[in-house]
Parts: structure tokens; C-alpha cells; sequence
């Protein structure tokens, strides 16, 4: 399945001001069946703001006052934060976390508006396709939020890390969209800005530089896994503005990535390019869609928090939302301030993620996904990264490759039964034991049902598929596949003896490939083309 395979189901949140400052309304502004076409009103409550609150006084870094969604008359939403849900050995934190999720779940999808999720869902499941969810904030006093953290429940996976479901936002106040020309390469301007506008705020900027070339390096001399999209890489360190729109118009860049010194402001904010040079993200908009740029990419502090006067947000002045409604088919920012290894971290696997030609979305859940495992659930950093899409836009950055319909039926001079390779997985510390893969197909995971059974915390219930097809019509000629559809993903040793992580991804396999299930500490196997 491509992930540009999709049900789409996009959801509005307005503020109903006739009714008070505390009732909105939640619209379903594109579904996948006709009846979809649903609304449902509410009040934002008090436990609400306080649930939020407790969240920006555990996690937001920096000083400045809470942001409050709605002004409450006649409450105390200074009061002792209670958590509804039980975590058990859960930390606070922990449990803080998922308490704002549930609630906002909840509160989110309620009645028809449920029903209409829900069906969705069923619609997509039943068509074996992911459903794409794209939520419309249009009260800016909303957007804060971390919606990325919304679950149903205790112990079920977050929106933004469900493995059925592309979760983003988006604007549908836009200029149209120009046909986004897909790519068979990934082309970056990698745009190094002033590390600070005050004192005592300093960004390693050229140390990330070096870091993150480190990370795109190895792509680029074909050390990553087979049928990896090539990188071009271009750097540009505190630019003026006209050598910037130079370099975005003589380099057919279909990413630009922006690393230094931002702040919220009128206008989509202000980056600081250079000591006695800045940008507002109007003016960056209107290069970047003359450019023909599909991705626009910000480490910048609140590239997608909108500006403040007093307690209330202005609207559309958020830069992601600026660049969206200019015609910037994606944008990733960042919601609150975020440290530079969490940063390297999102940036290394998002990429990763790109060239094995994964969907804008899809790449963002696989980098949260990262930041999650390596800095724990109780701590914010997989929701700091924000992605919005055009609603327009199906997130593919890269051509699509062919897509796997059916097992190969490959006939002997004569005819007779299809011949197939004989496949066998083996333990590397363990090479008596082997299994073989009977009749081309091999599920893999940790249910009993499978033909390989791996148990190990990390390996999901149905991890993956190894499978044999012909490709005797391409270049490659025929051979065993790798397709994952795991939570945490497969590890495979590439040609350079690096591990790779593939996740919600088919790679090809060769003999003697290793590779490692969950986890990278997991066991090592060893996948073999017996003769």
C-alpha cells in the first residue's frame, strides 16, 4: 500500500462568539462518504484550561504566563490539577500527558462527529488504505495545543502516532495550489540564520550544520537502504535576503530547511537571517512559491505559535499558516522552543523517512515516533515538531514507487509449478536455528499466528511480511521483500554495515542481509536465498 493511498477526512474548529466566548463548533469540512457532512457543539470547560495550564507549568520551557484558550468567568483555574486517568506507576508527567490527550479526544469527537470518525475509519480499514486527518484550527486561541497528543483512552496510541492514521493541520483559508511536480531526489537548502537576537540565547548553528550534514552524508554516498531516493544537500550561513532568493531561484530546491533564531509577530513572524537582515513570513512565502518549494522546514523557536496581544492570539500569524494560505504545499515548524539533540533527532529520521519515499505525513509520524522512544512518553518533545499540509496537497515529495499487487507466478521450461527461491530466516547467535519461507510469504510479528513468531516488547502483533515476487522485467531481476507494518519499525545492516530503520516501508532483500525486528537492540537475524 502507498501512503498516497488515502481516505481523507478534514475537521473545522470555529469559535461560536454569538454564543459566548466558551462555545464552539466542530465542523466536518470534507469526508469520505456523503452523510459525513456533519457538525457538533460544545463549551470548552473549565477542567479543560485547567488540564492545560498544568501541562504549560510542567512542560513549556521558558518564562512567560500561561496561554489560556478561553477566559472563564467565575473560576479558579489555578486549582490542583486531578487526573482523571489511573496510571498506575505512570509518572505525573506521564499521566499529565495522557489526561490532556483524553480530554481533548473527547472533546474533539463527540456525537455525529464521532459516528463520522469513526465510519471513516471502518471505510479505510475495509480498502486497506490509511485514513489522512487533517484538523482546521480557525480560533488562533486554539492553536497552541499539542492536538497531536489526543487518544482515546489511557494506553492507546496518540493521533499523531497511529499507525492507520496521517494526522495533520491545515488552513483552508488558501491561495490555490500550483501542481506540485514530484521529484526522484531529494534537493535541500539548508539556510543557517543568526543564532540570537539577545544575549545569553546562543544556537550551536554551525555545529548543527556539521551534525546534520553528518546525518544526510551517508545518503548521499549510497550507504542508506536499497532504492533510497539520492540527496542533494546546498548551505548557506547568514544570508542577506537577496542571497537567499538568488540561491531558492537558480537551485530547484524542493525543501528548504531554516535553522537559527525565530519569533512570533504579525505577518507570519520574523526570522533572523542575518545581523542586520530579517525576513517575516510573508515576504519568505511569496519566494518559496516562486521557487516552486514543496516543504519548507523550520528548526526555529514557534514556527508554528501564533503571535500574542495581551491573552489573545492573532489571527492566521502563526509562519506555518502564513506559508500555507500563500500556496506552500507543507510546512513543519515548531510549536514551543526545542532543544538542538531533539532537533537532530527529528531531522535525521524525517529524512530518512523522505528518501524511502514516504508521504510528508507519514515521515513526521515515523520521526515522532523516534523522539518518543529515545526521550520517553513524559516528555514533550515528539509533540513539538507541528506539520501542516494544503488541503490540496496528498504529501507524496517524491515520485511513487511501483507498487507490489500480487505474488509472482514464475513457470519452469514446460510449464509445471511456480518456482520460488527457497527463503530462510536464521538467528545470528543461534544459526541451527532456521525458518524456512514456505510458498513465497513469511508473517512475521509476535501473535502465535504468524509463521515467524519473534517474542520480544518492541516486535508488534503483526510486524511484517518477508514475500517473493517477480521482477524479472526490471533491472534488479526477482527477489525476497521486506514489507514492515510494525509500531516501532525493522532495522536492516545496509551495504556500509550502518543499521537503518525501516518503518511503514518495503525494502528489497539480499542474501545475507541482517536484520533486527522492534528494536534496535533487539536479536539479530539473518536472512538467507537457500540453493
Amino acid at each position: 500500500m502507498q501512503h498516497s493511498d488515502s481516505l481523507d477526512l478534514s475537521l473545522a474548529l470555529v469559535r461560536l462568539d454569538s454564543a459566548g466566548p466558551e462555545h464552539f463548533a466542530i465542523w466536518v469540512i470534507k469526508a469520505p462518504f456523503p452523510g459525513g457532512y456533519v457538525h457538533h457543539d460544545d463549551k470548552w470547560s473549565v477542567e479543560l484550561t485547567q488540564c492545560w495550564v498544568a501541562w504549560q507549568e510542567m512542560f513549556t520551557l521558558g518564562q512567560r504566563s500561561p496561554h489560556l484558550p478561553v477566559i472563564h468567568s467565575r473560576c479558579n483555574i489555578q486549582e490542583s490539577f486531578k487526573p482523571t486517568v489511573k496510571g498506575g506507576r505512570t509518572s505525573q508527567s506521564g499521566r499529565l500527558m495522557q489526561e490532556l490527550g483524553v480530554q481533548l479526544w473527547h472533546w474533539l469527537l463527540q456525537g455525529t462527529v464521532r459516528s463520522t470518525f469513526a465510519q471513516s475509519c471502518g471505510m479505510a480499514q475495509g480498502r486497506k488504505v490509511l485514513l489522512r486527518l487533517r484538523l482546521d484550527i480557525r480560533d488562533p486561541n486554539l492553536i497552541p495545543l499539542p492536538w497531536e497528543v489526543m487518544q482515546p483512552a489511557a494506553g492507546k496510541p496518540a493521533i499523531a502516532l497511529n499507525q492507520d492514521i496521517l494526522f495533520s493541520r491545515t488552513t483552508n483559508d488558501v491561495d490555490p495550489l500550483s501542481p506540485v511536480q514530484t521529484e526522484d531526489e531529494l534537493r535541500i537548502l539548508l539556510v543557517l540564520g543568526q543564532p540570537s537576537h539577545s544575549q545569553g540565547d546562543e544556537l550551536q548553528l554551525q555545529q548543527e550544520a556539521e551534525l546534520l550534514q553528518q546525518v544526510i552524508n551517508p545518503l548521499l554516498r549510497g550507504e542508506g537502504v536499497e532504492d533510497s531516493a539520492p540527496v542533494k544537500i546546498d548551505l548557506l550561513v547568514q544570508p542577506t535576503p537577496v542571497q537567499l532568493i538568488r540561491s531558492l531561484e537558480g537551485g530547484r530546491y524542493n525543501i528548504f530547511f531554516y535553522a537559527g533564531h525565530g519569533m512570533p509577530a504579525p505577518d507570519g513572524g520574523l526570522l533572523f537571517l542575518h545581523p542586520q537582515a530579517s525576513l517575516n513570513g510573508t515576504e519568505l512565502a511569496q519566494v518559496l512559491v516562486r521557487t516552486r518549494v514543496t516543504l519548507a522546514l523550520f528548526n526555529a523557536c514557534w514556527g508554528a505559535y501564533p503571535e500574542q496581544q495581551g491573552q489573545t492570539a492573532v489571527p492566521r500569524s502563526s509562519l506555518a499558516e502564513v506559508l500555507i494560505h500563500h500556496g506552500v504545499p507543507a510546512v513543519v515548524g515548531m510549536r514551543d522552543a526545542i532543544a538542538d539533540p531533539e532537533a537532530l533527532t527529528f531531522i535525521q529520521y524525517f529524512t530518512m523517512a523522505l528518501t524511502q519515499h514516504c508521504t510528508l505525513d507519514q515521515a513526521v509520524a515515523i520521526a515522532r515516533q523516534q523522539l518518543l522512544t529515545l526521550y520517553k512518553f513524559n516528555q514533550p518533545a515528539w509533540t513539538l515538531p507541528i506539520l501542516y499540509m494544503h488541503p490540496d496537497f496528498n504529501g507524496q515529495l517524491l515520485r511513487v514507487r511501483r507498487e507490489i499487487t500480487e505474488l509472482p507466478t514464475i513457470l519452469p521450461e514446460g510449464g509445471g509449478r511456480p518456482v520460488i527461491p527457497l527463503g530462510v530466516m536464521r538467528m545470528v547467535k543461534a544459526r541451527d536455528q532456521t525458518w524456512s519461507i514456505r510458498g513465497g510469504s513469511m508473517r512475521v510479528g509476535r501473535h502465535p499466528d504468524n509463521d515467524l513468531v519473534v517474542q520480544e516488547q518492541a516486535v508488534s502483533q503483526q510486524h511484517g511480511e518477508i514475500f517473493y515476487r517477480d521482477t524479472a522485467a526490471e533491472s534488479h531481476g526477482s527477489h525476497y521483500f521486506l514489507r514492515d507494518a510494525s509500531r516501532f519499525g525493522t532495522y536492516v545492516m545496509n551495504r556500509r554495515k550502518h543499521w537503518q530503520l525501516i518503518h511503514h516501508q518495503e525494502i528489497r532483500l539480499v542474501s545475507g542481509m541482517r536484520l533486527k525486528f522492534g528494536s534496535s537492540q533487539g536479536a539479530e537475524w539473518e536472512f538467507l536465498i537457500s540453493d
